[in-house]
């Protein structure tokens, strides 16, 4: 059973407008306090299987695997108080949402082949096969994002080079950090969070994207693969099933990433939303002579 239900929010690319925590607080209300309490702390847990207050760990099974990665997710969505509502999507917008999915993509392949190699020479090969899984898996993504924005009509890779949305870096910064620790354990709640919350995606917002497109542009690649249409459902699923083979520490490891990752996700950008005004002023230049074909053959390929 999935306990965070979640919706899409029109700026970063995946998701982080809301999160229903009410259910999962009923259940494990203790679980989640004891786990915000440990992770705002931001030390490094000591005697995990014997403390007391973290018997949870103590056992593992997929179920209460995915109650705790599940958990430190809606703990991060109820740590973050905002009342900021991000602008209404439009076409520009979108560009935006797209240049952000391309730099959260680009670097996928290469980082999870690092965390690869790392976990080998530690001697964690299921963590390590796993790692290899999701360089391949994640292979030429952010070419679909350029497609996506080819298809709108402008040049992309000067798009993605004018565009580069505050609030993907700094998932991709903590992703490169977590690959480049001593234990690149960390990339594995980092990918759970990404995915997980991607599965919140519908028909529903897809269609509402694709209604803002003139007739005959498909602008939603990127989208489609990163939703609950695309792989992504069966991805989490494969997540949850390799973490409840990990050690109690481990657990307890890409929980904690799990929570830093959804803070990022779910806070609002320090600096503003950008606005459709400053869009068009850096967008305008970039507008192609010719849009490219659709390339639905790459599309089907990767959705499969």
């Amino acid at each position: 059973m999935i306990l965070a239900v979640v919706k899409p929010e029109p700026e970063t690319g995946y998701l982080k407008d809301e999160i229903d925590t009410n259910n999962t607080y009923e259940q494990n209300n203790y679980f989640l306090k004891s786990l915000e309490k440990f992770l705002k702390r931001k030390q490094p847990l000591q005697g995990t299987v014997h403390s007391p207050s973290y018997k949870f760990y103590s056992r593992s099974s997929i179920a209460t695997t995915r109650k705790l990665l599940d958990g430190a997710i809606a703990a991060a969505r109820s740590t973050v108080s905002s009342s900021t509502r991000p602008p209404a999507l439009t076409r520009l917008r979108w560009i935006w949402r797209l240049a952000g999915s391309y730099h959260l993509t680009h670097t996928t392949h290469q980082l999870m082949a690092e965390a690869a190699e790392k976990f080998t020479s530690m001697g964690h090969d299921r963590l390590a096969e796993w790692a290899l899984q999701k360089a391949d898996e994640e292979r030429g993504h952010d070419q679909l994002a350029l497609l996506d924005i080819r298809s709108m009509g402008y040049e992309a890779e000067a798009v993605v080079e004018a565009l580069v949305p505050p609030a993907a870096m700094a998932l991709v910064d903590y992703f490169t950090r977590s690959v480049q620790d001593l234990n690149p354990i960390g990339c594995v709640g980092y990918s759970y969070t990404m995915e997980r919350l991607a599965t919140g995606i519908g028909e529903e917002y897809i269609q509402a994207v694709e209604a803002l497109m003139p007739a005959g542009i498909q602008a939603t690649r990127c989208l489609q693969v990163h939703s609950g249409i695309g792989a992504d459902l069966e991805h989490v699923e494969e997540t949850v099933k390799l973490v409840s083979g990990l050690n109690p520490q481990e657990r307890v490891d890409v929980a904690a990433a799990c929570y830093e990752t959804a803070l990022l996700c779910f806070s609002p950008p320090k600096e503003g939303y950008i606005s459709d005004e400053e869009l068009h002023y850096i967008l305008n230049p970039l507008k192609a002579t010719h849009a490219e074909e659709n390339s639905s053959d790459f599309l089907d390929r990767l959705i499969k």
